[in-house]
């Protein structure tokens, strides 16, 4: 069956095939009839001469031999003809019918109106397959860059005044939300067969249409409350330059707050989070660059121009912030966990020990075969802690993995240690993706959606969540070592351009970067980008 999720999917057509073959049918009868009519009326029995004929009758026996020939010739091409029409006519019509089938089906309308994809149409399930990892890339990337730029515009305008926007947003990171779900099952092999698969290719696209058609429905109105000519150039750009100010100096602290870490609990502890310092005074070295331009821009009354500059040193001052809060909350999960993990250590021994004592659903050989993997899991992590640093969020994991099998619940610091261990990697991945959107594709943000979800069930699943986080943030990594270089030349690279893209503060297509992505939807996004150059996979 097809998940309820799966909106868009293009409705079928009454179809009148059989009444105009019927049609078709009667009127090539008729024409058959009157086709052999003629033969079935001729006397074909031989004439016997009269002998009495004159001269002048035999004449005229001839021309009356003649005007028979004339007559049957006409009646023979009379019903071929009459048959050539019926025939023509016919296959008109359905070839008609046929291009207003196709085209009620390419018309065929999503949620909200947004036209979606036939699900019939011919072609291989790949390319059904590209047009929704493509449509998932655009949307993630359209939610992701409205949502940054609503923050800005609350600072300078209030919230009351943002509220349109803000539900728009949130309309939108909620057809998205389900079109990833869909997105996820497919990936899982659900549905089984052809036609269902593209029917949740086809939801897919529709709900991220959907997405963007509500967020492009609000840009206009969005760019004008942003406008400079609101207060004049330095409304919006004093709120943005004193977040920059205060984001500089959050900077400096987490490259000391990264190597203390680094010191206690060791390089494979804190190696998701390296090089992020480096990559935030990369993006505010760009957002330097963009502020001063819009400064001059501003001054020689050029709005429009200074708008465009404001706007991609906002984003790059966004994803400096995102990438030194991830340097913070890992250094602050680690020394969460480093406390958690003796009580973790003594909660996983007891439950074994309750296991083994008690009535278990699992049969006694597996249980024990269970229970003593277990056991030599904790001995590791207790061999671990003892000869340090060690990772105290990889043994949080551990512990909780090995005792999931077994575990009874009682232990209230296992289910507290998978939570924590589970959200961490989920905000890495998070984090990663946000501030290197340019250069990813679908599959990442598909895995990094579906952890969140299972964050949010009643019960979560923590251990489901954090094995799908590390999942889409090494796919992620994986996808910007194959990206590359978006921009050559060394003075892009000192000016931080380079790394605009990667983030997709700048859509790229032209030698600086390309026009920076603003609030809105794919329409929107149309009209100021270039070529996107990126993978959907």
């Amino acid at each position: 069956m097809t998940s309820p999720l799966i909106r868009g999917r293009p409705r079928r057509a009454a179809s009148h095939i059989s009444v105009r073959v019927a049609h078709a049918l009667v009127g090539g009868i008729a024409g058959v009839v009157w086709l052999v009519l003629p033969w079935m009326t001729i006397n074909h029995d031989v004439p016997v001469p009269n002998t009495r004929a004159t001269p002048s009758a035999a004449s005229v026996a001839s021309a009356a031999a003649a005007d028979r020939d004339e007559t049957s010739a006409t009646d023979l091409v009379l019903p071929l003809v009459a048959v050539a029409v019926v025939g023509a006519l016919a296959g008109y019509g359905y070839v008609r019918h046929a291009r207003r089938t196709r085209g009620r089906t390419r018309t065929s309308t999503s949620p909200g109106g947004a036209a979606a994809p036939a699900v019939a149409a011919a072609g291989p399930l790949a390319e059904d397959d590209e047009r929704a990892r493509a449509a998932l890339v655009e949307a993630d990337d359209c939610v992701r860059t409205s949502r940054e730029e609503l923050g800005f515009a609350e600072a300078q305008c209030g919230a009351d005044a943002v509220e349109p926007f803000a539900l728009a947003v949130r309309d939108a990171g909620a057809e998205l939300a389900a079109a990833f779900r869909i997105r996820q099952q497919y990936d899982d092999g659900v549905p089984e067969d052809e036609t269902s698969r593209r029917h949740a290719l086809a939801g897919v696209v529709g709900r991220c249409r959907e997405a963007g058609r509500r967020l492009d429905a609000e840009a206009p109105a969005f760019d004008l409350l942003r406008a400079p000519a609101r207060g004049g150039p330095d409304t919006a750009l004093e709120p943005a330059e004193t977040r920059f100010r205060e984001l500089t100096g959050r900077t400096a602290a987490a490259a000391a707050t990264l190597a203390d870490a680094t010191g206690r609990h060791g390089p494979a502890a804190t190696a998701a989070v390296t090089g992020h310092v480096e990559q935030a005074k990369d993006r505010l070295v760009f957002a330097t660059v963009r502020f001063n331009q819009a400064r001059q821009r501003g001054d020689m009354g050029d709005r429009a121009g200074a708008a465009l500059h404001l706007r991609a040193a906002e984003g790059a001052t966004a994803q400096a912030a995102v990438l030194v809060t991830c340097v913070e909350r890992l250094a602050a999960d680690l020394t969460a966990a480093a406390d958690l993990v003796p009580a973790a250590l003594t909660g996983a021994e007891a439950e074994l020990a309750a296991a083994r004592t008690s009535d278990s659903a699992l049969p006694s050989g597996e249980l024990h075969a269970l229970a003593a993997r277990a056991d030599l899991v904790l001995a590791a992590v207790r061999d671990e802690m003892t000869a340090g640093p060690y990772d105290p969020l990889d043994a949080l994991r551990k512990i909780t993995e090995a005792l999931a099998p077994v575990a009874t619940g009682r232990a209230g610091a296992l289910p507290a240690g998978a939570l924590l261990a589970a959200r961490g990697a989920v905000a890495l991945a998070d984090g990663f993706v946000a501030a290197h959107r340019g250069a990813l594709g679908s599959t990442a943000r598909t895995r990094l959606a579906e952890a969140q979800r299972l964050l949010t069930t009643d019960p979560p699943d923590p251990q489901a969540a954090a094995t799908l986080a590390r999942e889409a943030l090494a796919l992620a990594e994986r996808d910007v070592r194959m990206y590359g270089n978006p921009i050559a030349g060394a003075a892009e690279h000192a000016s931080g351009a380079a790394g605009a893209v990667v983030g997709g503060i700048l859509l790229g297509g032209g030698p600086d970067g390309g026009p920076p992505a603003s609030f809105g939807g794919p329409r929107t996004r149309a009209g100021r980008a270039g070529p996107p150059g990126r993978r959907a996979s």
